[in-house]
This record gives structure tokens, C-alpha cells and sequence, in this order.
């Protein structure tokens, strides 16, 4: 959801420069940083998953040898 809401976001942005609504413009910078932030969440959930099976996996070695 994090692209949708930077495209979306950039989209009020630019409607509200060329209509001049500072408000329209706000709300779009706004969602723009909030979908930046769902997609560093994601990536950052993501790594942590690899880092988890890969303990996993270490763990499983460990109790083998």
C-alpha cells in the first residue's frame, strides 16, 4: 500500500500547487511520507524474517552437531 499512497500523495501535491490549496497540497505531502514509511516497514519487516530463519536454521546445525 505504500507506492499507492506516495502516488496518490504526490497527486494532491501537485493539484493542490496548480489550484493553489495549501491545504490539498499538505494532505498530499503528508501521504506521500506516510507511504515512504509503510514501504521502509515492509522492507525492514522483510529483513528481520531472513534474520529469523536464518537463526533458525544456525540452531538447527547447532543441535545436529
Amino acid at each position: 500500500m505504500g507506492l499507492l499512497d506516495k502516488i496518490l500523495g504526490r497527486g494532491k501535491k501537485a493539484a493542490g500547487d496548480v489550484t493553489g490549496d495549501d491545504s490539498l497540497r499538505h494532505e498530499g505531502a503528508a501521504q506521500e511520507r506516510e507511504g515512504a514509511a509503510q514501504d521502509r516497514a515492509a522492507k525492514h519487516e522483510e529483513l528481520a524474517a531472513e534474520q529469523r530463519q536464518q537463526a533458525a536454521e544456525a540452531h538447527v546445525e547447532r543441535e545436529n552437531t
